[in-house]
């Protein structure tokens, strides 16, 4: 555990930072997906502005020690099977420095805590150090073997991830 991270709830006034995050997660991604910057120079996130006026959507920058780590994106919707309402890890990032420390994993608990239910995560099946991310973490949070199922979207193979904080 890293008692030193946080996780802050985002408001307006945080928007230009967490853009400016955005863009660096993207940048990441870009090896996974081709996915181009703008004229401007910048990827853009089209569905930011949701975080301020959805309130199903739930945006937290990370702090460690005072200094921003990173950022979770959270949505609550149906969970794949339709039964019941779920959070989704819609976006989450650690910037480079700061992985491989326990600062992720850190920063995910919280969110679980803070947002206790189901959870579904979604990763690329590419995505091979995110997928053993989730694994790590989810395991290192419940307890338990890690429950997961492939599905295919958008022309790509993914996993799904599930857990409950409540428990």
């Amino acid at each position: 555990m890293y008692p030193g991270v946080e996780l802050i709830p985002a408001g307006a006034e945080h928007r230009s930072a967490l853009e400016n995050l955005l863009e660096l997660y993207i940048h990441d991604f870009s090896e996974l997906v081709p996915i181009d910057v703008g004229d401007d120079g910048r990827y853009g996130y089209k569905s930011l502005s949701l975080y301020w006026w959805d309130s199903s959507h739930l945006p937290f920058l990370a702090r460690l020690d005072g200094k921003l780590v990173g950022f979770v994106l959270i949505v609550r919707s149906t969970e794949p099977s339709g039964d019941c309402e779920a959070w989704d890890m819609a976006e989450f990032f650690v910037l480079r420095r700061y992985r491989h420390r326990g600062i992720g994993a850190e920063m995910a608990r919280k969110a679980w805590l803070l947002c206790r239910g189901r959870w579904q995560i979604r990763v690329m099946e590419k995505n091979v150090a995110a997928r053993r991310f989730w694994e790590s973490s989810i395991a290192g949070f419940t307890g338990a073997p890690v429950d997961s199922s492939e599905f295919f979207a958008d022309g790509a193979t993914w996993y799904r991830f599930t857990l409950d904080s409540r428990r």
